[in-house]
């Protein structure tokens, strides 16, 4: 079968390629950057795995800008959140359906990945394909479950589920992806699966947003959380998840506002965006407090990627920390070993601790933890460090003389 996948980013580029195991695959992005990239034969961004299989399947798969005639259609663009209205922004699902009707002929099948509120793919997608007059194509809408970091791998084993706007559709929709997914396939309508993706997302904003409100209440009652959480996950009906700095990537920190922008039944969504949305608030104040009665402080902000060992900056809580720090007459430097492009300038991390008083860990980068305390406490100025991620050696660090915040650990102070 030939296959056109539309948009070639964090999940478009790896789907299309696992499709290229077995069919004929033509990846189509609007970012002609992109599209040149690929095809010199080198990946527009960094995802374990992603190189090998590229150099595998490169023979069954090229990039272009314009869609063309194929089997199956496949749709995996993104959908970001309009911030000033809180509601899903479908342009990039909309191009997509306004570029691939032109081309659709009977019995093809298309296939929604992108993200979408509930209905989604009734209201706009379907009665775009169906303007060039056919009426006989299937359609399905299957989610995503992949992770940056660990996507190829997840996408391969885990379960999805499929929802058709018939029988037919699912089917055959279940069958193209048995040639690679392992995991099990449920059936399922189109609206079902829509609201499926969200619920799965926003179950995870909820129970962070648990987490970290249970840090600051640790904090206030004089307790270490990252104990209390290991004693209470011990009980085999509870799984409370890591607080942090708040949340990021494109999933858990939009997808919730998605499910509520229909209903008027949404409390415990919006509070738990409220909470996760506060803690670049929450981890200033630690700052403030190290830093009480210091002139004009210099702090250096360790990694800015949503989430450990990835380059993916999307929603990222450190980008608030920092525009809130600077509000309040910091200086900051940033260091990321992932991160290459970033609103800010990324420097090495000898430049971004010189003179610096105050290292803010962001991110649980895996190298963070091999950073020699020793060197560092020779190029800052003061020796404060905040980890928020509970993520470095702590005792090393106070033998160099750090003072350290731990978020969630109560230290003695009024935070």
């Amino acid at each position: 079968m030939k296959l056109c996948v539309l948009g070639l980013g964090y999940i478009g580029l790896p789907t299309a390629l696992l499709f290229a195991q077995r069919h004929k695959v033509i990846g189509v992005d609007v970012n002609k950057k992109i599209v040149e990239v690929l095809n010199s034969g080198e990946i527009p961004f960094d995802e374990p795995g992603l190189p090998e299989l590229f150099n595998k399947v490169k023979d069954n798969f090229e990039a272009k800008t314009e869609v063309e005639d194929a089997d199956v259609f496949l749709i995996a663009v993104p959908t970001p959140l309009d911030k000033s209205l809180k509601i899903a922004d479908l342009k990039y699902v909309r191009t997509s359906a306004e570029m691939i009707y032109p081309y659709l002929k009977e019995n093809n099948l298309v296939i929604l990945e992108s993200t979408v509120p509930p209905g989604t793919s009734e209201r706009l997608v379907l009665p775009i394909l169906k303007k060039g007059g056919l009426e006989r194509f299937y359609f399905t809408h299957c989610p995503e479950r992949a992770i940056p970091g660990n996507t190829i791998h997840e996408m391969i084993n885990n379960d999805r589920i499929i929802g058709g706007i018939d029988e037919k559709s699912s089917e055959q929709t279940k069958t193209l992806y048995q040639s690679f997914v392992k995991g099990n396939l449920y059936l399922s309508n189109v609206r079902t699966a829509e609201f499926v993706k969200l619920m799965e997302n926003t179950f995870r904003d909820i129970n962070i947003a648990l987490a970290n409100e249970f840090a600051q209440m640790a904090n206030e009652n004089k307790i270490n959380i990252w104990q209390a959480i290991e004693m209470a996950n011990k009980h085999p009906r509870v799984n409370v998840l890591k607080p942090g700095p708040g949340v990021g990537g494109h999933c858990i920190a939009i997808d919730p506002w998605f499910l509520k922008v229909h209903s008027s039944t949404s409390k415990m969504i919006s509070l738990a965006r409220e909470i996760n949305n506060s803690m670049p608030n929450y981890v200033l104040q630690i700052v403030e407090d190290l830093l009480e009665g210091i002139s004009n402080p210099t702090i250096t902000v360790l990694g800015v990627a949503y989430k450990g060992d990835v380059d993916d900056t999307r929603a990222t809580p450190a980008l608030k920390f920092i525009k809130l720090a600077e509000n309040e007459g910091y200086k900051v430097k940033v260091h990321d070993p992932y991160v290459k492009e970033f609103e800010y300038e990324i420097l090495n991390l000898d430049e971004a601790v010189k003179d610096s008083d105050c290292i803010v860990l962001i991110t649980d980068h895996t190298p963070f933890k091999q950073i020699n305390p020793e060197e560092i406490s020779k190029l800052v100025r003061r020796r404060n460090i905040v980890d928020t991620r509970n993520l470095l050696d702590h005792e090393r660090w106070k033998s160099e003389g750090f003072e350290i915040r731990i978020l969630g650990n109560y230290f003695g102070s009024k935070f």
